[in-house]
């Protein structure tokens, strides 16, 4: 079956950067849209980036623009988020989403076929 493994989440000092990443199993990776989501305690799940197979679309939505990158190495069979200029409200805890339609480059896209378990990122003072 589908696994994704996040890593690289934790604290990081607002105004800094941080890059999580997400290894997937189970799939043909290089034929799979992905996407990182995220989540705070009261509020619904809401994506960050979404990358299509070849890399060739990729979106953010206004809140993370200019400040986060998805990207993928289909050779390792990762996908990568690259934080910077991190933002208090960037605390929740990201999941990284696997899916072998084009749902997830939908204008709000909100459901996947495979999620990871997801990981904390904490941003302080």
């Amino acid at each position: 079956q589908v696994q994704l493994v996040e890593s690289g989440g934790g604290f990081v000092p607002a105004g800094g950067s941080l890059r999580l990443s997400c290894e997937a199993s189970g799939l043909t990776f290089g034929t799979y849209t992905m996407a990182w989501f995220r989540q705070t305690p009261g509020k619904s799940r809401e994506y960050v980036a979404t990358i299509s197979w070849d890399s060739a679309n990729t979106f953010t939505p206004p809140s993370v623009r200019d400040r986060f990158t998805i990207s993928r190495d289909n050779a390792k069979n990762t996908v990568y988020l690259q934080m910077k200029n991190v933002k208090f409200e960037d605390t929740a805890v990201y999941s990284c989403a696997a899916d072998p339609t084009s749902s997830l480059l939908a204008s709000i896209p909100t459901e996947a076929s495979s999620w990871g378990q997801g990981m904390q990122v904490v941003v302080s003072s």
